[in-house]
């Protein structure tokens, strides 16, 4: 019995025929990152979260813990929300 393979050879030369162009302007990122800043403006955007040790103090850690679950969650919306200020007040 034969198999059919027709269609995997024409998947395959499709992506063969794609093209990854490494050379970007200059213009590419500065335009990612005014889509980024609309998107977080309309409350879009759900970032990646990354697992990481952090060192802070005890008295900020019970300031967060005392008022219940979802103290990391608050952690990190703090720090959101000071990184976009001083985002908007440097004018990137």
């Amino acid at each position: 019995m034969k198999r059919a393979t027709g269609v995997k050879k024409g998947r395959k030369a499709i992506r063969q025929k794609k093209t990854i162009s490494l050379s970007a302007s200059a213009e590419e990122p500065k335009r990612r990152y005014i889509l980024l800043k609309n998107v977080l403006k309309l409350g879009l955007y759900k970032p990646l979260k990354k697992p990481v040790t952090l060192r802070l103090d005890a008295d900020v850690i019970a300031w967060f813990k005392k008022s219940g679950r979802g103290y990391q969650t608050r952690i990190n919306r703090a720090l959101r929300k000071t990184m976009e200020d001083e985002i908007k007040a440097s004018g990137e």
